[in-house]
């Protein structure tokens, strides 16, 4: 009973079950440990875990490779790394279950260098690595958009037939999205059979974050038909391929069918539907929205409705929305720089000036924007008038040689977006040198004609940048692939695949 209940996705029971069976009596053995464990690492609940824990070490199970290997995996799932580390270094045998729990522990902590090397290791030893494992190590790879490393991985799960598996799959839909390669992500989805709903969202995201949106479309028809049930995150999903189209309708109605398949809307749902309409301008909808909501406005609402009082010139809103996220209590640096910015692009300094006292008065730090570019397996990053790369010196110069071929096309910087009280000339230089812009100098000095340069970035790009990227992929008749914290930008013959809407 334990074990199905542990397998059917009931870790309630499978604890009740095993609570009652100690108080009648019964000993546990390395088959039900391991079950025992895993509805722990299901409900994330560590001290259970740690209860059951002592309870191995009373029985003399602590060095059965099963038992063993499942209270890694329990530890690791918690987020309790070291304590997981522990116990697998001090096994006398481990297995493939002890091995990705491990390796899936490192990437879920953003610790992917170790999980690479653990994987390395792995092979060494000659483990037989399962769909488990690879999938761990692939999103490590998408997280961290190594291609090359990813593509290699994905020959090794081509050479064991593990590309078959829906939980490879969708970490290659992921790995090839996160890349750039959206027809990459195509061919990963369209090789699995099988598939689970976790793949079917991986590709939905995938073709929202490309701007691909009737597909997006497509495939929840295709769900549809063939008796896949959305869950929560598909519907995540919609929301953003609808928000990032302007689709404020079909939004909607997605939002609502939720009720059919009985989901009930949480925050991140009600956050999407805002940004839906904030984006749109619709920013008093955002505001009754927000009213309405059965639950209390999480920072995440507040901050979708901040990106649209921002996006439109909207200072007082976003003034209102501010003060209602600092009544929350501690809030993420990034709400401090909305509101700084939202006065900023009003020209109202003085507030804007206020709005990052109170981040430096709180200790918190603006993260610094970069952008990065692979090659082969090695990354290039490269920040706002970054001069510490071997190749400056060639950077800097076809930049400059692509500015001029800019402003003989008609290009002409908007310093608005320099979110900063200094002189036109400043504010000109500034905005030229964007961390971006280097990036994709580079790729011009560094990749072939007929291959896409592929920049990624962890901040949102500015409308400048934007248009003048727009005037690169015109001017050197390249395709530039611009990742921001949102989501993919196709650049070619002075088009965006966005329509200039993200």
């Amino acid at each position: 009973m334990i074990s199905t209940f542990a397998q059917n996705e009931l870790p309630l029971l499978a604890i009740e079950f095993f609570r009652r069976m100690l108080e009648n009596g019964v000993r546990p053995d390395d088959h039900i440990f391991p079950s025992a464990t895993k509805s722990c690492a299901s409900l994330l609940r560590c001290d259970v875990g740690q209860s059951i824990h002592s309870l191995v070490v009373q029985t003399g199970f602590e060095w059965d490779v099963f038992v063993g290997s499942s209270l890694v995996d329990m530890y690791a799932k918690c987020g309790e790394i070291e304590d997981a580390r522990k116990l697998f270094e001090g096994m006398p045998e481990r297995n493939v279950v002890s091995w990705s729990g491990m390796i899936c522990g490192y990437a879920q902590l953003g610790e992917g260098e170790e999980a690479l090397r653990l994987f390395k290791q792995a092979l060494l030893e000659d483990l037989n690595v399962n769909d488990f494992t690879f999938s761990s190590v692939i999103r490590v790879c998408g997280n961290s958009t190594l291609l090359e490393l990813g593509k290699q991985i994905h020959g090794l799960c081509l050479k064991t037939s593990f590309d078959s598996s829906s939980f490879v799959g969708s970490s290659l839909v992921s790995l090839y999205s996160k890349c750039g390669l959206i027809k990459g992500a195509y061919r990963a989805f369209d090789e699995v059979l099988i598939r689970n709903l976790g793949m079917w969202n991986a590709m939905l995201i995938a073709c929202a974050q490309h701007a691909h949106t009737d597909k997006v479309f497509d495939l929840f028809k295709q769900m549809e038909s063939v008796g896949m049930k959305p869950n929560f995150i598909t519907f995540l999903c919609m929301l953003y391929a609808c928000s990032h189209a302007g689709l404020v309708k079909e939004g909607q109605f997605y939002f609502e069918l939720m009720k059919k398949y009985g989901i009930e809307p949480g925050a991140q749902h009600y956050a999407s539907l805002v940004d839906l309409l904030g984006r749109a301008g619709k920013l008093q909808d955002a505001m009754s929205i927000i009213k309405g909501m059965p639950i209390e406005p999480t920072e995440s609402v507040w901050g979708a409705l901040l990106t649209g009082c921002r996006i439109h010139g909207d200072t007082e809103l976003a003034a209102y929305a501010a003060d209602r996220v600092f009544e929350l209590g501690p809030v993420n640096p990034g709400m401090h720089l909305l509101l700084s910015n939202a006065y900023a692009a009003a020209g109202r300094w003085e507030e804007a000036a206020k709005a990052r006292k109170m981040l430096r008065d709180q200790g918190l730090k603006k993260e610094t924007g970069l952008s990065w570019v692979e090659e082969g397996n090695r990354v290039h990053t490269f920040a706002s008038g970054d001069w510490s790369h071997p190749k400056t010196t060639e950077i800097y110069k076809k930049l400059a040689e692509l500015c001029n071929e800019m402003d003989q096309a008609g290009y002409v910087a908007d310093t608005s977006f320099v979110l900063r009280a200094v002189d036109g000339e400043e504010k000109n230089q500034t905005i030229r040198y964007h961390s971006e812009r280097i990036a994709i100098a580079f790729g011009l000095i560094t990749f072939p004609p007929e291959r896409p340069i592929r920049v990624m970035k962890n901040l949102r790009v500015c409308g400048d940048c934007h248009n003048a990227i727009k005037f690169m992929s015109k001017c050197t008749a390249r395709v530039i692939i611009v990742r921001d914290n949102n989501r993919f930008h196709r650049f070619e013959d002075g088009k965006c695949s966005c329509g200039d809407y993200w």
